[in-house]
């Protein structure tokens, strides 16, 4: 398997949708239990059982890479700290938008540059091939899908002041979820953060 998948195109951080998600994954539902959700109840409010299915997926892998207790700060958490941890989901299931935060994002505030700009993502995407030829196999599409989703991802985070003038808006970090990384053991993802202002 490579190191890169596509995966993060089906949506962004969908906080509302990933808050009924892990509130339901809290209760350790049965496969039962999650066709029922996700069906029978429409959990996540999509018109077409297609997209529920894809958004539910991409949320419950990101999900699956926290434990209870993110689950709960996610779920009940107010709507800051809850980002950031979408996010820090985010970072751990897709070594794309870590790489891009890492390779990209940070970069451009060490140069003291004030906004992304469409040639970035395809310099980084370039350099991605090169680390996973998988990448070049990508169509235009996905790629251009992939970066409108990160640029969003970045937007809803506060990493960015809009999704069409992308100018650089690093935050503070939500002290609860630096303890919370922390406490995972994950300093990859809290660098890829913190790095970022």
């Amino acid at each position: 398997m490579g190191i890169y998948n596509a995966e993060i195109s089906a949506g962004a951080l969908m906080l509302p949708e990933s808050r009924r998600i892990a509130k339901l994954r809290m209760g350790n539902p049965t496969e039962v239990d999650w066709t029922e959700a996700l069906r029978g109840e429409n959990v996540l409010q999509k018109k077409t059982p297609a997209t529920a299915r894809r958004q539910a997926r991409l949320i419950r892998n990101r999900l699956e890479t926290l434990d209870q207790e993110g689950w709960q700060l996610i779920a009940e958490g107010d709507k800051e700290m809850a980002t950031q941890l979408l996010l820090a989901a985010s970072i751990r299931h897709s070594r794309l938008l870590g790489d891009f935060l890492h390779d990209v994002y940070a970069q451009h505030l060490r140069r003291l540059e004030h906004s992304l700009s469409p040639r970035s993502w395809e310099a980084f995407i370039t350099e991605c091939a090169h680390r996973d030829p998988a990448v070049a196999g990508w169509a235009d599409s996905t790629k251009r899908k992939l970066f409108q989703v990160i640029v969003r991802i970045l937007a809803e985070a506060g990493y960015l002041d809009s999704t069409r003038k992308m100018n650089l808006t690093p935050p503070m970090l939500h002290p609860s979820v630096v303890t919370y990384l922390k406490r995972l053991g994950d300093m990859q993802t809290l660098a890829s953060m913190e790095q970022a202002r």
